[in-house]
């Protein structure tokens, strides 16, 4: 029995039950109205509802007393073994062992596609992250945006979103120019420029350009000369990093260049439509939003005296266009410095007429620090001032960065410790899972040598205090999963797993699926048989959506 057939059990007892004591109070409840949760102490049994405290006031009635009722219509159900009232009206559920075992053939059917539903199919999702200026290699905080956003992406998606994942190339400004003199300046020999941009990647990219540029570069005056460097240096800049996102496992559908919404006359387009609806003012020669009705601390320019556009002209074209493109949700993943970013977004979110945190959502990451032999690791070889995506993954493979990039709060500092992460050893996370993952493919490869197979499936064996532990805990995942997507927080699926694998571990040294010596194989090695595949197939699920691999042999 799933946490929803329970529910929709726990629904049948209570609203006559409601009914009975207040009339009409029963109109309008569902099963989603009645949640269920694991109680922390497993003694208590398998599920755990406050649905008599919830609706008590409402009718009226004696929490426990109500509680009391409804246990005594739960223990008719078929599948519940048992139902205690605990503390003021708390209501703890056991069930049978063949209801719990149960789960074990769903999940093995259900394949792939377990813990996946269409519950968000409403939503069709712009998902923009990592968005690294084209001027350097990927930092560590753009790292750990591509793994968090990429696994957001798979987590949303598997929820039934139509999700698009978008890359904001930031080819307009000051820090263009910039990178285009650290060019020049690199191929001709001369320092970096005081407010350039250093490491052995700007000479490698100076090659390029002067071996791609058709005809004598150093025939150009200064300003040719430099635009040429642009031009040309920003492609190159950019193919690097589309290629070391795509051997990080990550890959966009939309790559939008900021250049096209001051050429395309978005900007206008923008101005035009909050000036309609009265945001727009003029004062000493230039335009301004009037962004304090919606909560910001002072209105923005957007348009300045000279006719220049200020920043945040770009993010009013750019929002327009992502509405305009169909998105009725627009997630932006910014970096630790861009807090003070988020209130004039969301008041310009609203003074288009949408809903801040509904349309537009931000979500700020915090700072990643690696460490090495307990010490902070600062240089990287080829970008000299930061640490970069190649740095991490050359060091310790894709699967173990973006494993240990994603499974803490992105909301949270985060220091990786990179010969944690080097070690075969329980000690090192994504080791610990992947390995629980080889060890049901090795179980199932030494079931079918010794002639256990998945011929029988007699769930009420799976009765050992493990097999509880271990079933209980993958009924979770789809509510796990979910609970992710509504949070936008991919970590909870990770350190999901890590207690998924360390149950079954537990299960593996308690519980059988090959008979010792010459012992018969009975139906509870091949039951048994079932629930090893159910986990290999929950860890392969949940490790697919953090875009990390499960190996089968290790």
């Amino acid at each position: 029995m799933n946490p929803d057939a329970l529910s929709a059990a726990l629904l049948t007892v209570i609203a006559p039950l409601a009914e009975a004591r207040r009339p009409g109070a029963a109109e309008g409840l569902t099963a989603a109205d009645l949640p269920l949760e694991r109680p922390k102490n497993r003694d208590h049994g398998d599920w755990a509802s406050n649905a008599a405290l919830k609706l008590a006031k409402t009718l009226g009635a004696n929490p426990r007393e109500f509680a009391a009722e409804v246990a005594s219509g739960l223990e008719a159900v078929d599948g519940v073994a048992s139902v205690e009232v605990a503390g003021p009206g708390f209501i703890n559920i056991r069930l049978d062992a063949a209801a719990a075992g149960a789960l074990a053939k769903t999940i093995v059917d259900a394949g792939t596609a377990f813990g996946s539903n269409d519950s968000r199919s409403d939503e069709i999702i712009n998902l923009e992250f990592v968005s690294a200026n084209p001027t350097g290699p990927i930092h560590l905080g753009g790292t750990r945006w591509a793994a968090v956003g990429d696994s957001l992406a798979r987590i949303l998606s598997s929820q039934g979103a139509q999700v698009t994942r978008e890359y904001y190339f930031n080819d307009h400004g000051a820090q263009i120019d910039r990178f285009a003199r650290s060019l020049v300046a690199a191929h001709e020999g001369q320092p970096t420029p005081e407010d350039g941009y250093g490491g052995a990647y700007i000479g490698d990219i100076a090659r390029r350009v002067a071996l791609a540029y058709e005809g004598d570069i150093d025939s150009l005056d200064a300003e040719a000369k430099q635009e040429a460097f642009r031009a040309l240096g920003v492609g190159f800049m950019f193919e690097e990093i589309k290629k070391s996102l795509h051997d990080f496992g990550v890959d966009f559908d939309v790559y939008f260049h900021e250049n096209d919404l001051h050429e395309s006359g978005a900007v206008t387009r923008a101005v035009e439509r909050l000036r309609e609806q009265g945001h727009i003012f003029e004062e000493d020669g230039a335009v301004w939003l009037r962004s304090t009705t919606f909560g910001d601390d002072r209105d923005r320019v957007v348009i300045r005296s000279n006719g220049t556009p200020a920043y945040i002209s770009g993010d009013l074209a750019y929002y327009l266009d992502k509405r305009e493109r169909g998105f009725n949700r627009c997630i932006i993943m910014l970096g630790a410095d861009h807090h003070g970013y988020v209130r004039r977004m969301m008041a310009m979110c609203a003074a288009f007429g949408d809903e801040p945190g509904v349309n537009l959502q931000i979500l700020i990451g915090q700072l990643v620090n690696l460490v090495k032999n307990g010490q902070p690791m600062r240089m990287s070889k080829r970008a000299g001032t930061v640490v970069t995506l190649e740095d991490l993954v050359e060091i310790v493979g894709v699967d173990a960065a973006r494993y240990a990039l994603v499974r803490s709060s992105a909301d949270s500092n985060l220091d990786v410790d990179l010969d944690i992460l080097q070690k075969r050893t329980n000690d090192n996370p994504v080791f610990y899972v992947q390995y629980a993952h080889a060890r049901t493919h090795n179980v199932g490869r030494n079931a079918a040598t010794s002639g256990v197979d998945r011929s029988e499936f007699a769930p009420e064996l799976l009765s050992h205090e493990t097999e509880s532990a271990l079933l209980g805990a993958l009924q979770e995942f789809p509510r796990i999963v979910a609970f992710a997507a509504e949070l936008r927080e991919p970590h909870r699926v990770a350190r999901y797993l890590e207690e998924l694998a360390g149950l079954y571990h537990r299960w593996y040294d308690n519980c059988r699926v090959i008979p010792l010596g010459d012992e018969p194989v009975e139906a509870v090695h091949r039951t048994r048989l079932w629930l090893n595949d159910a986990t290999g197939q929950v860890l392969r699920n949940g490790l697919h959506l953090l875009g990390v691999g499960a190996p089968e042999r290790m």
